[in-house]
């Protein structure tokens, strides 16, 4: 048994329905130094009203204005004193028993700064949940994916990945951080709104020296889909610039260059596959992000820091294109890639 402080931090906007059904069972997580915040991102519904008036005991901190995932939590988690800070989606359902096995994890290495447990889909949960599974990794050209998931296959759970490991990135839906390593990393990057900020953020651990992992002896939830659905433009558009700007941020320069300009041909075959099949906004959605990388280039840049390391000496990565791995070698189980 560990006495380090947690707090889960549940960022909401507009998503009463969503706590009335899923924050109970936070509640009666069983951890002895917890503590448990309800952010609020200047929701329009009566969230915050309800939290105040049927769980009086947790703390609501209210933002001005919507600032979405990334600059919300960096905004929640200034106001916010514990060991470890847990960034839990309003829409992960939790067992009682989900946050200590992690915590165990975590402790019991001081280069562990970051961990994810098992996520699975809450509508069927012998599935694993398409943007967490069992952990994150990252191809030859950047792409992420996950243990447990490769594009629109999404493995049931039988026990194949019941081994710790140590992943590339951690799911932002059930986010362990240890908050000293999200002090020193900088936490996630304001200008990613949403998407792929979690993913920047272990990159940048990892560039630090620390370890990402994955705790199988806990699982959650995930509904998945709640703010942006897979149908959305918008959220193709924060893919694609954001995972550019990962790129940009994280890797060594030659290496950025080079891989980022592999990058703007792969979207630029995907843009002719969005025009074909007829959806305009999509293609239009990859263009503005490219427009958008450009125009922030400088900002960007200035992010850099010192510590980029060849991303490939780090663990978690695919040393092959996931893309020809999926689509040309059919390949449709994690098992199959041989990492």
């Amino acid at each position: 048994m560990t006495d380090a402080s947690v707090a889960v931090v549940i960022l909401n906007w507009n998503g009463k329905l969503l706590l009335e059904k899923f924050l109970p069972g936070v509640i009666l997580s069983e951890y002895p130094n917890l503590q448990i915040v309800v952010g609020d991102n200047a929701s329009t519904d009566d969230s915050v009203a309800f939290v105040k008036a049927s769980y009086p005991g947790i703390r609501v901190i209210e933002n001005d204005k919507n600032y979405g995932f990334a600059e919300g939590y960096r905004k929640l988690l200034e106001q916010v004193e514990a060991d470890y800070y847990v960034l839990l989606n309003s829409d992960v359902e939790v067992p009682a028993n989900w946050i200590l096995p992690v915590i165990e994890l975590m402790e019991k290495d001081d280069k562990i700064a970051a961990a994810q447990p098992k996520i699975k889909w809450q509508k069927d949960k012998s599935k694993f949940e398409y943007a967490g599974a069992a952990g994150g990794y990252l191809d030859l050209h950047c792409f992420p994916f996950c243990r447990g998931r490769l594009f629109d296959t999404v493995e049931d759970d039988h026990g194949q990945y019941n081994d710790v490991k140590e992943i590339f990135w951690a799911s932002g839906a059930a986010l362990f951080i240890k908050s000293k390593c999200w002090k020193e990393a900088g936490g996630l990057d304001p200008d990613f709104f949403a998407h792929m900020e979690e993913i920047d953020l272990c990159w940048r651990l990892k560039n630090l020296g620390y370890k990402v992992m994955y705790c199988p002896d806990a699982e959650v939830y995930h509904v998945g889909g709640g703010t942006l659905n897979a149908n959305n433009p918008y959220k193709t558009y924060l893919n694609f610039r954001n995972n550019l700007i990962i790129m940009q941020k994280n890797l060594p320069l030659k290496d950025a260059c080079f891989r980022i300009f592999i990058r703007f041909f792969i979207d630029f075959v995907a843009l002719i596959h969005f025009l074909v099949q007829g959806k305009v906004d999509f293609a239009m959605a990859v263009s503005k992000a490219h427009f958008h990388f450009f125009k922030y280039f400088s900002a960007n840049a200035k992010k850099r820091t010192n510590r980029q390391v060849n991303y490939q000496e780090h663990t978690g990565h695919y040393s092959s294109s996931i893309v020809y791995a999926y689509f040309i070698k059919k390949i449709r189980f994690f098992s199959g890639l041989g990492i």
